[in-house]
Parts: C-alpha cells; structure tokens; sequence
C-alpha cells in the first residue's frame, strides 16, 4: 500500500508518522511519499520519519520529492495537509481582522476566508494532478477551511473526504471520563467543520445508551473549562459545542483577549524553529514532546482509521467525516459539505441519519453554509464584490462598513496568492 501526503515537511508531520508507525496493522503501509516544495524542510522532516520507522520496527519505505506528479503516481491515497503562504500568511489573518473589531483566526471569519481564497486553487490544482496521474486514489484533506476545501474538491469530482480531529478529540476525552475505550464512543456528531456540536455520546454504536446527560451533570465544570465557555452555557444548551463556537457565543470577549497577546502563529512559528532544530538531530528517532503543544491532536489516529476504511482495511465502522449532505440536514442543499458520523467503507462515506437538530443551532449552520457557498464562489471566481459578499454574509462580521474594511485588507495582505488581485 502506498499513500503520499502533500505537505509533508509540516512540522506536524511526524506526529503522522508515529501513528502510521504504531497502527500499522490497521494501515500497513509499504510506501510513504512525504512531497514539499520545502526541501530542506522536507529532508529534516523525512530523515527524523525514518528513524522513527526504524525504531518502532516499520519495513515501509519514505520517499521525499518535490515532485507531485511523481510522488503522487500509484498511490492509494493522498494526504493533504498543506498552508499555503505558511505560518506569515497566517499570522496575518490573525491579526489584520482584528483591527476591524472582528476575531482574527485561520479558519473561521475573515481570517478564514483569506485562506480558502489562497487555498482552493492550489489544492484543485493538486487534485487534478492526481486525477491525471492515479484517478483512483482517494483524497484525504486535512487542509483547513477543511469544509469549504472538501467542496470545492467533490464539486470538481474527485473521489475526496474532509477530515479534521475536533470529533476525535471529544472522543478521547469523553472516553477519559467515562472510564472506557475510545472505540465503545459514539458521538452524535452533527454541523458544519468547526461549527459543530455532540448531541449524544452513545456507548457501543449509534444504537448504545445516551450517556450525555451523565457527562454533563457529572463532568460539566471540567468540559466546560476545556471549552473556555461558562457551564450554564452547557446546561442551558444541553449539548456539547466545539471549541470553534467560543468565537460565536463570546465573540466580544475572544477579540479582546486576542488584542492583548501575540497571535497563535507566532507562537507556532516560534515552535517550528525549535522542532525544526530537533528534527536535524540524527539521535532523535521519536516525536519530541515539544510537538504535542504544535496542535491536531489525534490528527494521525483520525487518519489512519479513516485511509484504512476507505482501503478496505480494518478502519472503524463508523467515523465523523466531511462529505456531501445528501439530503441528511434536511434544512441544507443536498451538495453543501457537512461534518457528522458517516459509516467509512471502500465507496467512500455514507452519513448516518441525524435526528432533528435543534433551531437553536440549524439556523448557525444554514447561515455559515451560505457563507461558505459564497466563499467557494470567490475563491474559484476572484473579484472583489464576490470577496465583499462572503465577508458581509459571514455572521462574524454582517455590517458592510467592517466587510468592505476586510475585503481590502484581504485583498492587500494576500495578493501575492490571488491570481486575479
């Protein structure tokens, strides 16, 4: 078996190789194609890949190249977790919303749309070079706006599934608390990518007991600190947000705090240095310690279950995924990409049936859809009014003084990445 991943001297990457390492089993990989335009990047990336293969007793082989279509031939699957423009891009959206009032993250509001302006092209690009070279390999897409990106590649046609380890997470925590495995949890799982909420936590499969209520009155103040968000927030809403909702319920409250310390990028940026340093160490032959503070927890074991699914492997049953709606939000258009349990199999993802949502958070997901569909549009379109209308449908910033704002402020930041700027 053979996979590839696209960005593969992120210093993220050997989390990914560990896990590739320690679940080979589930995913016995012979071939592993790590492709950067990096190189130097790349090679202290592949060489620490290796060593970690060697000590964990892996026969696989590591490949480097810059070359996507070499890299990518006869693969059974692709990876891609790329950034394009790198941790300066993301500094900036970080902090030039921030200057309007607005949240400044990387994937979500202004921020977030810069990225899928940069993003999308050179990801469809990516993709068609596969498709050109091995049409039947599957996609896997970690790149965030992991949602609008998973759109935007299944709208092309190809055979590709949004990933991304929020739902992995609440699994390892939930399983934490209830003193189980990780594989008796399943979370009612349902929304957007980084807009979503566990409405259950079932024991066993889709058919288990709700242990929700239980985790709640019994775990709530320690899931609610996790969440940075108040446990009355919890009781009254009765189901667990993601993370990512703390920029809508205490949106004032985040860009306040947001304005008095250095951006999360530059915290990363800071990190890359030091692992980049470990990397070149030719003692070291395991993920350093340093890494788990890097962010995508989980992300390898997320990986690993769904390529070994989707090849007919010994992958979990049932996995939270970004794939097409296909009439299970029944509120959303059957095409819009939603996040949500969806049983893995060769054919790709099928969503479990998802009981009524609630309007309390429907019309959040039915919103941040039509933004998404309009920041699809400008990212696959260009021009300044389709850029505008994202900004000014996104229920993060909704005042056309702030959109137009941003809108040149995006523009200024990221022509360097926008062909038609």
């Amino acid at each position: 078996m053979k996979l590839a991943v696209v960005g593969g001297g992120s210093t993220y990457t050997p989390e990914l190789i560990d896990g590739f390492a320690r679940l080979r089993d589930t995913l016995p990989i012979s071939e592993l194609v790590l492709i950067d335009p990096a190189a130097d990047r790349l090679e202290l990336v592949g060489g620490l890949a290796r060593r970690i293969f060697a000590k964990q007793g892996h026969d696989g082989k590591i490949v480097t190249t810059s070359d996507v279509d070499a890299g990518v031939a006869d693969a059974d699957a692709v990876l891609l977790q790329l950034r394009v423009g790198g941790q300066a891009a993301r500094n900036n959206d970080e902090t030039w919303p921030l200057e309007c009032g607005c949240v400044g993250q990387e994937t979500t509001g202004a921020g977030g749309l810069a990225k899928a302006l940069r993003t999308v092209p050179v990801v469809l690009d990516i993709a068609e070079r596969v498709r050109r070279t091995n049409p039947n390999a599957w996609i896997i897409d970690f790149t965030n706006p992991v949602g609008i990106v998973t759109r935007a590649l299944l709208q092309a046609g190809h055979k590709a599934v949004g990933l991304c380890n929020v739902a992995i997470g609440f699994q390892r925590t939930f399983a934490g608390l209830l003193g189980v495995a990780p594989a008796d949890v399943h979370l009612n799982h349902v929304g957007l990518n980084h807009l979503t909420w566990e409405t259950g936590v079932r024991l066993g499969g889709p058919e288990g007991a709700d242990l929700l209520p239980k985790l709640l009155a019994e775990h709530g103040d320690a899931i609610a600190d996790d969440l940075r968000l108040p446990r009355q927030v919890l009781d009254r809403l009765g189901v667990v947000p993601s993370y990512y909702l703390r920029y809508f319920y205490a949106h004032d409250e985040v860009v306040r705090e947001l304005r008095t310390k250095p951006s999360r990028a530059a915290e990363v940026a800071e990190m890359e240095k030091q692992l980049l340093e470990m990397y070149g160490d030719p003692a070291l032959d395991e993920k350093p310690e340093l890494l788990a503070k890097r962010g995508g927890a989980f992300y390898s074991e997320a990986a690993v279950d769904l390529a070994a699914s989707l090849l007919g492997g010994g992958g979990s049953p049932y996995q939270v995924v970004n794939t097409v709606n296909r009439g299970t939000l029944p509120f959303l258009p059957d095409d819009a990409v939603i996040e949500v349990q969806a049983a893995v199999g060769g054919q790709g993802p099928t969503p479990l049936p998802v009981p009524e949502p609630d309007p309390l958070y429907t019309g959040l997901i039915a919103h941040v859809t039509a933004y998404e569909d309009l920041a699809l549009e400008a990212a696959l379109r260009g021009g300044r009014d389709r850029v505008f209308k994202a900004m000014l449908s996104h229920p993060l910033i909704g005042q056309y003084e702030y959109a137009e704002a941003l809108t040149d402020k995006l523009i200024a930041h990221n022509r360097e990445h926008l062909a038609w700027a």
